[in-house]
């Protein structure tokens, strides 16, 4: 796809939003299922189902996914697609690339073990690997324009309101 495809593709749902901004604002969702017997939750992925379970740094066999993992890969693959498509419209050609994502935490926050250990990352760093004849300055509009449009990284660089509910069933 070059540059005039994906305007030509995006131009109506532009339009459509620009003119019905409610129409742009749409609720995702994702479901999983503790139905189970072992220490793991059943995620729907819209695909086939994707297995959660412990960490091996708490515990874990190994043998399912680990949800700190998932973010990343979530951050990776938004990352990966919204540069692919900045490069297409700002018309920077990629030869072939990669997008590596990578997370610091300490489980013993997660595990209770030390009550001043944070649970969660402490860090997160992305990186881009990008085979390109391109100019540094187009390089760096790229950088930024994805920085800027992928949903992932700008969630969890801004940490969006969230809510924590439960209800018996």
């Amino acid at each position: 796809m070059d540059a005039a495809e994906l305007r030509a593709m995006q131009a109506p749902i532009k339009e459509r939003y620009k003119s019905d901004p409610s129409a742009a604002v749409i609720t995702l969702k994702a479901k999983g299922s503790i139905d189970n017997d072992g220490l793991t939750c059943k995620v729907e992925t819209g695909r086939a189902l994707a297995v959660a379970g412990l960490h091996p740094a708490t515990g874990g066999s190994g043998l399912e996914l680990c949800s700190g993992d998932m973010l990343l890969e979530a951050l990776v693959a938004c990352a990966g697609v919204t540069l692919k498509s900045v490069a297409t419209a700002v018309d920077v050609p990629l030869k072939s690339g990669n997008v590596i994502a990578e997370g610091d935490l300490d489980f013993r926050g997660t595990l209770g073990v030390d009550k001043e250990a944070p649970v969660g990352f402490a860090e997160i760093r992305l990186r881009f690997d990008v085979a390109t004849d391109a100019p540094q300055d187009k390089l760096d509009l790229l950088l930024k324009l994805t920085e800027r449009y992928c949903v992932v990284y700008q969630t969890i660089k801004n940490g969006p309101r969230i809510s924590v509910s439960m209800k018996r069933i």
